[in-house]
Order: structure tokens, then C-alpha cells, then sequence
């Protein structure tokens, strides 16, 4: 019989339904093509430099010109975003067509000079790269006193909204907060005002003592199936220290957490043939005064399935896999 789960951090619903349960090992997605080095009208390849706006931020191996070959990892401005850096932030009608000024940032972190390597193959240093310019970019947009939030996400694979070979890791920083990370922060409070404690940090003991849905668990952090899955093997990634944000936890946790992102992302390659995703970091907005309760962490959420009509107008989301047969499968490719 399926079995109606509420995520207790979020108070979500979600239905696994167990009538209809693939087996872990049929969601695998087809093999994916051999590494291509290089590809000559590709923007985001060596060579090719001339093709984006210029970075704001490179790692090069002994230096080296801004906006030339050599580099093992490059930040740009998006060449077609989102939100303009230019322009004050106003608010239009806040009684009923509310609007505002789309100012913020939109930049693009091109993780690799390979043009098709996956995160998976990014190895641990790669990803430490990644992370460290990742907290070079969010320490600098802090400074802006227009922004209120910046997301830092990855879109893996055509089905989970990537249009290119070479697909970046993006960051986009708005001057609103999101609803959903408003939403989890309210959630997380009430629970604290309740039980004083913190609900992630409950979470992950509760976890840790059942077992049966952790993928991995090292020192610093702790990869699990959540109890009620929205998406197919829905990973998420946190820290057992709490902390508001990435940063809080400090530079010293940038190795440890890029071994730990690195590893699940490599079970997921591995278990499920390199399936598309959306990577995304959640931590509170910017100068927000939650750290007592909320705890960031990173859900990687593997599109093997469609949101369709039920999904969309109830909000309460379909699960044909069992978290606790995606988390063991997931646990023999660790």
C-alpha cells in the first residue's frame, strides 16, 4: 500500500507510491559520451575566451593574462541574464501589481577547460575549486547592499534545464528573498520556538540512528534519501555542524565538503548512468538574522521523473522509489 510521508523540516507531502515502485536499478539512464576535450564554437572552452564577457574571477597555474587560455577554472558574467548589476532597487505598487526593478547578478562558473567533464569527474580538487571561487564570488556580492539572496546552482543534463555541452555552475544574486527558502526559514523557526532545537540538526541524528536512508556519512557531513523523497532518489547533503550558511561553517570545510559532494555525486553517476539534475545550495538570505535555526545544506534533485498535473496544482509530489531502496543502492557504488 503507498504511504502518504511529511518532510518534517518543510512539512511537505509526498506520496510514495509503493504499487507502482521501479526498481532502483531501472531508473539508469542511457551511457554518456567519451570526453571531448575541446570543441572549437564552444564559449566556455579554451581558446574561446573572446566569446564571454570579461571574467571577474580565474584560476590560472602561475598566473597569467586575464581573459586567455591556461586556466583551470573561469567566472563570468552571464551574456544573457537574468538580472542587471546596473539600477536601484525600486518597489512598484506593493498594494496589488507589485514589481521590482530586476537588479542583482548573474554570473556563470565554468568549473573546467574540458568540455563535456560532468561535476562526477570533476575529482575532490576540482570541486574544492569550484567551492573556493564559489566563496570568492558570494563573499564579494555580499557587499552589495541592494542584494538580499544569492543561489548558487547546477543544472546537469538537458532534462534538468541545461542547453550546452559545457554547462557552467551559475549564480544568480536577486534582491528579494525566495518563497521556498522564506517558507523552509518560518518552518524551521516554529519548530525551534517549539522544541528548541534546531529541525536539520534533528534531522540528521534521527537519520543517522535509523540508518536505512543514509548514502554517506563522513566526520563533517552527512549524505541521506530524505524520509519523504520528492524526486527519485532527491539526495541531500548537509552538515552535522550548524550553520546558517556555507560560510559560517568556514574556509577549513570547503576539502572536506567538496570530498563529500564528490563522492555522492559519483555513487549517482556510477548507480545511475550519469542521470540528469538540478544541484542547489539552500542557506539564508543574506544579513538574516536565523542562525539559531536554520542550517544550509545542498539537494541534488536527479530529474527521473515529471512534475505533472497532480504535482503542480496540489504541491504534494509522486515518489515511485522508496528512499530506502534508492539509499542502499546508492550506498553498494559508494
Amino acid at each position: 500500500m503507498s504511504e502518504i510521508r511529511q518532510d518534517e523540516a518543510t512539512k511537505r507531502w509526498v506520496i510514495i507510491a509503493t504499487e507502482r515502485a521501479k526498481r532502483p536499478s531501472d531508473m539508469a539512464a542511457a551511457p554518456t559520451a567519451d570526453q571531448q576535450e575541446r570543441a572549437p564554437d564552444c564559449p566556455f572552452c579554451p581558446g574561446n575566451e573572446h566569446m564571454t564577457p570579461p571574467e571577474v574571477l580565474a584560476y590560472r597555474d602561475g598566473g597569467g593574462r586575464a581573459d586567455s587560455p591556461g586556466w583551470q577554472l573561469r567566472v563570468v558574467p552571464n551574456r544573457f541574464p537574468a538580472l542587471s548589476p546596473a539600477g536601484e532597487v525600486e518597489v512598484h505598487d506593493p498594494q496589488w501589481f507589485t514589481n521590482v526593478t530586476g537588479v542583482g547578478a548573474h554570473e556563470v562558473l565554468i568549473e573546467t577547460p574540458v568540455h563535456n567533464a560532468g561535476p562526477a569527474e570533476l575529482g575532490v580538487d576540482g570541486a574544492a575549486r569550484v567551492l573556493e571561487a564559489a566563496a570568492e564570488r558570494f563573499e564579494h556580492l555580499r557587499q552589495d547592499p541592494r542584494l538580499r539572496y544569492i543561489a548558487f546552482f547546477r543544472n546537469h543534463g538537458r532534462p534538468a534545464g541545461s542547453s550546452l555541452t559545457h554547462p557552467p555552475t551559475q549564480i544568480i544574486a536577486t534582491p528579494i528573498a525566495p518563497t521556498n527558502v522564506r517558507q523552509e526559514i518560518e518552518e524551521a523557526r516554529r519548530y525551534c520556538d517549539d522544541r528548541m532545537s534546531c529541525v536539520y540538526c534533528e534531522t540528521i541524528r534521527q537519520e543517522v540512528t535509523a540508518g536505512e536512508r543514509v548514502v554517506l556519512e563522513t566526520d563533517h557531513f552527512l549524505a541521506f534519501e530524505p524520509y519523504a523523497s520528492r524526486w527519485p532518489f532527491e539526495t541531500w547533503l548537509i552538515p552535522k555542524a550548524h550553520a546558517a550558511v556555507l560560510e559560517g561553517a568556514g574556509a577549513g570545510y570547503l576539502q572536506p565538503l567538496a570530498g563529500a559532494l564528490q563522492a555522492t555525486l559519483k555513487a549517482l553517476h556510477d548507480a545511475l548512468g550519469d542521470p540528469a539534475y538540478n544541484l542547489v545550495l539552500h542557506e539564508a538570505p543574506l544579513r538574516d538574522s536565523c542562525e539559531d535555526y536554520y542550517h544550509w545544506h545542498i539537494e541534488i534533485l536527479p530529474r527521473l521523473a515529471t512534475a505533472a498535473g497532480f504535482e503542480l496544482g496540489t504541491g504534494i509530489w509522486i515518489n515511485s522509489v522508496l528512499p530506502e531502496q534508492a539509499a542502499a543502492y546508492l550506498r553498494e557504488h559508494v
